[in-house]
């Protein structure tokens, strides 16, 4: 008799075992099936001061390569992802552009192989923006001074030099016309003189 009640013993101790294992990996076959992210190139959080060159993800399981997509938003929500993506087993890398210093957000979405799409963000914080492109020179504004005009070296005298110049001409003018009057009262008086003379 006690050995039949320890044989059913053992054997409802068995069925609760089995049972109680079932009921824990049954709803754990689901959740197993849907994928999810594993780590990331920058982490989720970081603050970096040299941009990287990609942005990786690593996911639970293999991505499809079909249904997977990735972008990457700068602080001013711009576009920081160019080129498409690259897949190497569970890891999936996309071409990151900096911009100016600020926080970046990373977008993903992956397919799990039961069909259920699996959605997330990450953010990561670049201390150090990208340089600025250097403004090339344009055209001269119009706006600019003329040069100034340099005046010719032959250029005629001033009006007022003009007047000086004829005024000197003038007195020098009217001294030889003086003289030239002296010179003949002179020769006229002479000439008197010597038929006065003549005549005696």
């Amino acid at each position: 008799m006690g050995g039949r009640v320890a044989r059913a013993a053992r054997t409802w101790s068995v069925v609760l075992g089995a049972a109680l294992g079932l009921s824990v990996l049954l709803p754990a076959a689901p959740a197993a099936a849907h994928n999810s992210l594993t780590g990331s190139d920058p982490k989720d959080g970081a603050r970096v001061a040299t941009a990287p060159k990609r942005i990786e993800l690593r996911f639970l399981a293999t991505p499809a390569r079909d249904t997977t997509k990735i972008t990457v938003t700068g602080p001013d929500n711009a576009p920081a992802s160019s080129g498409v993506p690259t897949f190497s087993g569970k890891q999936v890398a996309v071409p990151f552009t900096p911009g100016p210093a600020g926080r970046y957000t990373v977008a993903y979405q992956v397919t799990s192989t039961d069909g259920h799409e699996v959605h997330g963000t990450l953010s990561f914080t670049l201390t150090t923006g990208a340089p600025a492109a250097t403004p090339t020179a344009g055209p001269a504004s119009p706006t600019s001074a003329p040069p100034t005009p340099v005046a010719p070296t032959g250029s005629p005298a001033s009006p007022v030099a003009a007047a000086s110049s004829a005024d000197d001409s003038g007195g020098t003018g009217w001294l030889w016309a003086l003289g030239a009057v002296v010179v003949l009262v002179a020769l006229a008086a002479g000439l008197l003189l010597r038929r006065r003379s003549a005549r005696r």
